[in-house]
This record gives structure tokens, C-alpha cells and sequence, in this order.
């Protein structure tokens, strides 16, 4: 495995009882066959339980005068790497945890609360979807290999 980076954030959302989504920042996360423990999405669709981000993409959302908080995208992790170009079946190393890409993020309507060019910007770069192949926990500042 090649090291390509580092966890920069770790989020966890819940459903609020209004039914809104309420965005956590960890320490440090917890990771089974299911996702993310304690995730919204654990035991939902395993192909889509894990979303991995990048800095890159508030950087663009930056540089287009939009200003999203991190977390916004709905990343469970957010690294200085950017894992935009890995394909399907690919596998990522991230601390202790191996996870394997599943699928690529689709336009998500979400992103039109924080700005209505969000969507359309961030088309390729909202994130990507991953499944658990080695479960256990991941830390902030962990390594990211491929």
C-alpha cells in the first residue's frame, strides 16, 4: 500500500426528531460490516453506508464564493486526499480500517441548502461511497493509503 494521505474530520449524523439531520464531529469513529456505528445510514445499504470526501471540494466550493461549513457534504470522513478517481472495487486504507469504493456520489439536492450552485458544482466532487471489508476504528490525523 502506498500512503496518499490523512484524515483531516470524522462525522457522524443522526436524525433529529424534527426529522432534520444533526452533523457530529468525532475523534475518532467506529467502523463494522454495517459502516459507521452510531451513523445514520449503519445497516442501511452497506454499498452506500460510508462517504469519503475531500478538502479539494471545499476548496472549489471556496473558490466559487460558497462557504460550507465542513461536514456539509455529508462525509463520514474527510481526508487531504482526493479519492474522486478511484474506481469501483478499489481499496483504501484508512488507520486500522480497509474499505472497499463501492460507487461514486450523485448529484445530491441536498447541497442546494447551503447554496443553490452547490449541486451543480460539486457534481464530480461531492464524495465517494465506500463499504467495510476490515472492520475497526479510525482516528483523526490517521494515515490514508491505497
Amino acid at each position: 500500500m502506498k500512503t496518499v494521505g490523512k484524515v483531516l474530520k470524522l462525522f457522524i449524523s443522526n436524525k433529529n426528531t424534527d426529522g432534520t439531520t444533526l452533523t457530529h464531529k468525532k475523534a475518532n469513529i467506529s467502523l463494522d460490516k454495517n459502516g459507521v456505528i452510531h451513523d445514520k445510514f449503519h445497516a442501511k445499504d452497506s454499498q452506500r453506508s460510508i462517504l469519503l470526501s475531500s478538502y479539494e471540494s471545499y476548496r472549489i466550493a471556496k473558490e466559487n464564493n460558497i462557504n460550507m461549513p465542513y461536514g456539509s457534504l455529508g462525509e463520514n470522513i474527510l481526508m487531504d486526499f482526493n479519492p474522486y478517481d478511484l474506481e469501483n472495487g478499489d481499496q483504501i486504507q484508512v488507520g486500522s480500517v480497509l474499505l472497499e469504493i463501492t460507487q461514486h456520489c450523485t448529484l445530491c439536492k441536498g447541497l442546494s441548502k447551503v447554496d443553490p450552485k452547490a449541486p451543480k458544482l460539486l457534481k464530480d466532487h461531492r464524495g465517494i461511497f465506500a463499504k467495510t471489508v476490515t472492520s475497526g476504528n479510525i482516528h483523526l490525523n490517521d494515515i490514508v493509503s491505497i
